[in-house]
């Protein structure tokens, strides 16, 4: 295997495509105009008076209603919420804070293949990570998992369902038993969402009833309305924790753009949630699921069930060993931008991702030239 950069793979991929052209299958960046009504919303809210610093906590509006929206599931209150410069920087507040919290060494977890910034924080601030990979075939080896939780004194857990790269999403009764554990064996999950509007089949459980002092729950709305800019993410936290982590806030993130969380909730309010563009997007990304996967196997590589998400996680057929020097040599002949899987995974060298929310053409493109490069 080639020499493999310092820094994030995603950003290496996707700065090939930037400086030379291509398409970009590489960053989960949405291929789709955001909601006509939502950009009329900014307009309107430019000619405001919201340009300067709005609560650091969140606009109260949108916060009140993120706390509403969750009225069937938990009894909160935008005291519970915290509105966050997207969803990357409620993760890294959170794992900032519990650096902080935890008066002892210890360990993060994740389950392989992990999202880079859960793996990626524990390594830049010195904190050991584990990953546990049995569960790729749709099933977790519990004892395993508690022998490994003990034996490197995991107090931190981050799940996300669907998952990403790796569309999985844990069943009921998964999710409730890790909440379980979290209390027997004394480690803290933090629950990442923001994939659980793009469901292939039906909605991910989310064990909000598991909601308290160990379980805190991240979601964002750049995925949702395609505004992956915008940068509007959230968390909502048992009071145990928010007082703590607003204050850390302060000296970070201090808050999101005022004018943007303006637009978006004057859009919300007018628009039922944007339940019609979500409903519209999880049909563009399914359909583009059932375009593409089919091709994918007809060269022979090998993609496990997905179950919701932005992305296909693929072996690479046989006589590809290496995801990383497919994924440069991709680009340098057909100018088509993946991420190698060792990216997610030290166990995933003959694997890449691929972002398939991407309009209808241009996958179509994207496939051509992954057969003139696969087949010949």
């Amino acid at each position: 295997m080639s020499c493999l950069p310092q820094g994030s793979l995603i950003g290496y991929m996707s700065s090939k495509v930037k400086e030379g052209g291509g398409i970009n299958l590489a960053q989960g960046i949405p291929g789709y105009e955001p909601p006509a009504e939502l950009l009329e919303s900014l307009r309107k809210a430019s000619f405001k008076n919201v340009h300067q610093y709005p609560p650091g906590t969140g606009n109260f509006r949108l916060a009140d209603f993120i706390a509403h929206s969750f009225e069937n599931e938990l009894q909160i209150t935008r005291d519970d919420v915290l509105i966050t410069n997207g969803a990357t920087e409620a993760l890294s507040l959170l794992f900032l804070y519990f650096t902080q919290f935890f008066k002892q060494e210890f360990s993060v977890l994740s389950f392989d293949p992990a999202y880079e910034s859960y793996s990626r924080l524990p390594e830049h601030f010195g904190v050991k990570y584990v990953s546990f990979s049995d569960y790729s075939q749709n099933s977790i080896d519990f004892e395993s998992l508690v022998t490994m939780v003990k034996k490197n004194n995991v107090k931190l857990l981050f799940l996300s369902s669907p998952g990403n790269p790796y569309g999985r999403m844990f069943s009921e009764k998964e999710l409730d038993t890790l909440c379980l554990m979290s209390e027997e064996l004394d480690f803290y999950i933090i629950f990442d969402a923001v994939y659980q509007e793009l469901y292939t089949q039906s909605k991910p459980y989310q064990g909000l009833k598991n909601f308290g002092k160990r379980y805190i729950y991240v979601n964002s709305f750049s995925k949702l309305l395609s505004i992956t800019g915008w940068r509007i993410g959230y968390l909502i936290a048992d009071s145990t924790h928010m007082k703590g982590i607003r204050s850390m806030h302060d000296y970070t993130g201090l808050c999101v753009p005022s004018v943007l969380q303006e637009a978006l909730i004057d859009y919300l309010e007018e628009n039922n949630g944007g339940i019609d563009y979500i409903a519209w997007l999880r049909n563009q990304v399914n359909a583009a699921f059932s375009l593409f996967i089919p091709e994918l196997k007809k060269m022979d590589f090998v993609i496990p069930s997905i179950e919701g998400g932005y992305f296909i996680w693929a072996q690479l057929p046989s006589k590809f060993k290496c995801g990383f020097d497919f994924a440069e040599k991709l680009y340098e002949k057909e100018k088509i931008a993946v991420v190698p899987g060792i990216h997610f995974s030290k166990n995933a060298t003959s694997y890449i991702r691929i972002n398939i929310a991407r309009p209808e053409h241009e996958l179509k493109l994207a496939i051509e030239g992954l057969k003139s490069f696969v087949l010949n």
